[in-house]
């Protein structure tokens, strides 16, 4: 294993908050993965996590009804009522991946929405269909979660994991039917995967006007250059996906990454959060923390200057 990076410098200034699509709510650039809340992180990290992200300044946080089978959300709306930081965050979770509620059909889309609602304790803010539904029309999963659109518990609708043609489809139904629209994407983006989303889904939010949540931005940890061997152990279960991409591309471009890091006084991951952020359909980076320090070390991401040069130098390595 490598020696831990060093911490991010302090934050003089905030961050510019961005806009998170259709919606116009501003949010800082950078969220909270609440993934591994409940399986990989303890109480008290998950805790500690939450406490330091709103003390940075953090304003949304992600998670879905499947995550821990819904300890996820649990944990989240505790630490919402504990804290009192609910007005100062947004609450983005997930339906469709429930074992009690899979898919996207307007009885199982209700039954998600009403169990997210309970586990959390109060509205949600952004809802996101997670991954396509082959097997219900999209118009069915629109209708269904209107009602929770009118009455104010849930605030505006996403898209998970959709592909750019899925994304067209359900833009031409609310239009046709007059159903609720997608306001947001939600979508795996880092230097480490990047032909998916490039190809098919970012020039349909551009079209759309939507904003995008960059998912595992560090690549499952591995851009923060902790993980170069085969022989290293990831610190967490929540790393383990990070092996995948040890190799000769995984090197070049961790190469790059350290280069930049020293030219910005900073350490490897806030330089690929940095060229995630660089993209300007990209509302927030979703990362993954196991407490204070994961955050404080990337926290200052979106203040990098990143140069052109160091964006090309980024992207010709990373193709």
């Amino acid at each position: 294993m490598t020696d831990p990076t060093p911490l991010a410098p302090e934050l003089e200034t905030p961050p510019p908050f961005r806009t998170l699509g259709r919606t116009g709510i501003p949010i800082h650039p950078l969220a909270l993965d609440g993934s591994v809340f409940g399986w990989a992180t303890a109480i008290d990290d998950t805790t500690e996590a939450l406490d330091a992200f709103a003390a940075l300044g953090g304003t949304l946080i992600s998670t879905a009804d499947h995550y821990a089978t819904g300890r996820s959300e649990y944990m989240i709306g505790r630490w919402l009522e504990s804290s009192g930081s609910r007005e100062r965050m947004l609450i983005a979770t997930k339906v469709g991946r429930h074992p009690d509620a899979p898919g996207l059909a307007a009885p199982d889309v209700t039954a998600a929405v009403q169990g997210c609602l309970e586990r959390l304790g109060t509205r949600i803010d952004l809802l996101s269909f997670d991954s396509e539904d082959p097997e219900v029309p999209i118009e069915e999963s629109l209708a269904a979660v209107a009602p929770f659109l009118a009455d104010g518990s849930v605030g505006a609708l996403g898209a998970a994991h959709f592909s750019g043609a899925a994304l067209a489809e359900a833009e031409e139904a609310a239009r046709t039917l007059g159903l609720p629209p997608f306001s947001v994407v939600i979508a795996e983006y880092n230097l480490m995967e990047r032909s998916a989303y490039e190809s098919d889904v970012a020039p349909e939010v551009e079209r759309q006007g939507l904003a995008t949540l960059a998912r595992l931005p560090l690549a499952s940890g591995y851009l923060t250059g902790r993980l170069r061997h085969r022989s290293d152990e990831p610190e967490s279960v929540m790393f383990e996906a990070a092996l995948d991409y040890i190799g000769r591309h995984g090197n070049r471009v961790l190469a790059v990454l350290d280069e930049l890091a020293e030219a910005h006084g900073t350490n490897p991951g806030t330089i690929a959060l940095a060229w995630v952020l660089s993209h300007q359909e990209v509302a927030a980076a979703v990362i993954r923390a196991r407490g204070a320090a994961d955050l404080e070390s990337v926290f200052g991401a979106a203040l990098i200057p990143l140069t052109r040069s160091d964006i090309a130098q980024l992207d010709r390595t990373s193709a």
